[in-house]
């Protein structure tokens, strides 16, 4: 029985981190796109909406990495 309600709980970790990468995915299209038009806009503000634009995408990568982190170490334990 604990080996089942290991699985199981590897299986629930692996379901949120896909969650977790198709929010990232989300998240980063949305900041792109919004940097392209904010660029389209305001073109002498390029480089302060890219740098920006790196620095939220980052923080948004580093939440998918740690929820594939989590369910790594959720599946292996």
């Amino acid at each position: 029985m604990d080996i089942g309600l290991t699985a199981l709980g590897a299986g629930l970790a692996a379901l949120g981190a896909g969650l977790a990468v198709i929010g990232v995915g989300i998240g980063i299209g949305k900041i792109g796109g919004s940097a392209v038009e904010g660029i389209a806009r305001q073109p002498e503000a390029t480089n302060q909406i890219r740098g920006a634009m790196i620095v939220a995408a980052a923080l948004i990568e580093g939440v998918g990495l740690f929820a594939l982190v989590i369910a790594i170490l959720v599946l292996f334990k």
